[in-house]
Order: structure tokens, then C-alpha cells, then sequence
């Protein structure tokens, strides 16, 4: 393999990355962002609120997202074997 070459693999690891993680990290902001503002609104300060619905809405969209992440990951596999195949 050529230095391009594993560049190129390198570059399409962390694209992969960052689209397995990005819509569980955004589901993870926005709920947090909302209880946030929800205990700015209502004033209480309790510090262990955040994390039970947090964690909920994180497992089901885990649970939505895991067919889409598997094809991702499936897809980047096949890539990778058509590279091999190929040298």
C-alpha cells in the first residue's frame, strides 16, 4: 500500500467514526440541553437529574440507530476487503 493509500483508509476510518457517533452525541445534547434549561426554568439545582433521562434517550436512539450503524460498518468492511482483494 501506497502512503495515499493508507491515508485514504485513514480518512475514511475517522469519516466512519464520526457518523457511527454523531447521532448519539446529538441525541446526548439535546436532551441535556434540555433538562438544563428545564432546571434553569424551574430552579432546582439537583445535580443527578440529568443523567436517568440522559441515558434513557441514548439506549432507544442506540436501539434506532444500530441497523443504520451496522450498514455503515458492514460498508466499510466490504471496502476493506475489495482493498485487500485488489493487491
Amino acid at each position: 500500500m501506497s502512503g495515499a493509500e493508507v491515508l485514504d483508509v485513514g480518512r475514511d476510518a475517522i469519516w466512519l467514526t464520526l457518523q457511527l457517533c454523531g447521532p448519539i452525541l446529538i441525541v446526548g445534547l439535546i436532551v441535556g440541553v434540555g433538562i438544563g434549561l428545564l432546571q434553569a426554568l424551574t430552579q432546582i439545582q439537583e445535580q443527578t437529574l440529568i443523567y436517568a433521562p440522559k441515558i434513557v434517550a441514548i439506549f432507544i436512539s442506540l436501539l434506532l440507530f444500530l441497523p443504520l450503524m451496522g450498514g455503515l460498518m458492514s460498508g466499510f468492511m466490504r471496502n476493506i476487503a475489495a482493498r485487500i482483494a485488489a493487491m
